[in-house]
């Protein structure tokens, strides 16, 4: 097999891991009556605080959506805005008690649905697996 073949043979399993992935949270969304970006949004405010626009542009959304998804999050009590500790000038967008709960029963949902999949990997390969997952999410400028 030729680099080229390689990388195209990498990027085809990465290809159909995302769409297997990306079905299961589909699905456990749809479940809860979420969209999958409604989903990813609650994913991210796992473990941050990010302020509205680096939301937006990590979504890759204009702003206006993003108040949008935020407003209906905010009706169902699952998030919040409020200042920047560091800047008053800047909002950012948080988990309620509510959200946090609710993102840690679809977390759970998520592992025991993929669980037939990464039950088939020993632990060492799940460490490097996530090992090698980890480079890939790297910022292109990290380097």
């Amino acid at each position: 097999m030729t680099s080229e073949d390689s990388v195209d043979a990498l990027v085809d399993a990465l290809i159909r891991n995302t769409f297997q992935v990306t079905a299961v949270l589909t699905r456990i969304s749809a479940e809860h009556d979420l969209s999958l970006t409604q989903l990813r949004v609650l994913g991210i405010l796992r473990d941050r605080r990010p302020r509205v626009t680096e939301l937006a542009a990590y979504l890759g959304l204009d702003k206006s959506t993003m108040s949008g998804l935020i407003d209906r999050a905010e009706r169902r009590g699952l998030l919040a805005r409020g200042k920047n500790p560091h800047d008053g000038r800047a909002v950012d967008v948080f988990l309620t008690p509510a959200g946090h709960e609710l993102t840690q029963r679809l977390f759970v949902e998520c592992r025991h649905t993929l669980a037939p999949a990464t039950d088939r990997l020993r632990p060492e390969q799940r460490a490097q697996l996530l090992e090698l997952l980890e480079v890939l999410l790297e910022p292109a400028d990290a380097d």
